[in-house]
Formats: C-alpha cells, sequence, structure tokens
C-alpha cells in the first residue's frame, strides 16, 4: 500500500470522483466531451494531485500539489454551478456535490516534514473538517 492511499482525503476524493461520474452520467451525449468531460477530468485530479504530491520529498512541493487538488476541487464545483443552470444537475444533487467537497477538501496547512521522510499529513481526522 502507498503512503497516499492511507490518507483519509484521498479515500475521499475517490469517492468525490465516483460521484460526480454517477451525477454527470445524465447529462446530454452533447455534453459528453464538454461539460462532462471537464468535471469528471477535474475530479479525478483531486485524487491524482494528492497521490502526486505524496511522493515528494519537500514540503514546498507536496504543498503545491495539495494546492492544484483544492483548485480541481473548486472547479468541479464552479462546473456544477454551470451544470445546474443549464438544467443538467438538479438543485439536490448539486448540493449533495457541494457537501462532499467541503468533506474532500485538502488543507496544506496541515503537512508536516520530518528530516529524511517524505511529507506527511498530520491529524488526518481533522483534515476534512471544514463546516
Amino acid at each position: 500500500m502507498f503512503n497516499f492511499e492511507k490518507l483519509e482525503v484521498w479515500r475521499k476524493s475517490i469517492e468525490f470522483a465516483d460521484l460526480v461520474y454517477k451525477l454527470t452520467r445524465p447529462f446530454p451525449v452533447e455534453e459528453r466531451f464538454g461539460l462532462t468531460n471537464q468535471m469528471r477530468r477535474a475530479s479525478v485530479a483531486v485524487s491524482s494531485n494528492i497521490a502526486e504530491g505524496s511522493s515528494r520529498s519537500s514540503k514546498t512541493d507536496y504543498s503545491r500539489f495539495i494546492e492544484l487538488a483544492a483548485g480541481s476541487l473548486f472547479e468541479v464545483v464552479s462546473q456544477a454551478h454551470i451544470g445546474t443552470r443549464q438544467g443538467y444537475l438538479k438543485e439536490e444533487a448539486f448540493q449533495l456535490l457541494h457537501a462532499k467537497r467541503r468533506r474532500t477538501e485538502p488543507n496544506a496547512k496541515r503537512i508536516k516534514v520530518l528530516p529524511h521522510e517524505r511529507p506527511r499529513v498530520t491529524n488526518l481526522s481533522t483534515l476534512n473538517s471544514q463546516p
């Protein structure tokens, strides 16, 4: 098992991507290469950046990947607003996605680097504790 697979935030980001795939399945066929693809790619990028960042040997590098993961998460929310306004997502689905986003959001401030170790997240139980 890789270190990132032990991170609660990584597991939640996988669940978030699963939800995005589920919610975008009924989007119109003409959005397959548009909004559907954008939302899915951004949701996958969250867990991918967390995983890639965990392999970095400096706090700065790891923090940058965590920031990228958070940015991808925000992209999905922005795109979900568009999907809702276009009638592709119902309000309940949007609220579910938004609630899941709050529980998934990575936070670079909780990263600690120990000498001769890879960066790791401290206190995983509070990593996703934003309201």
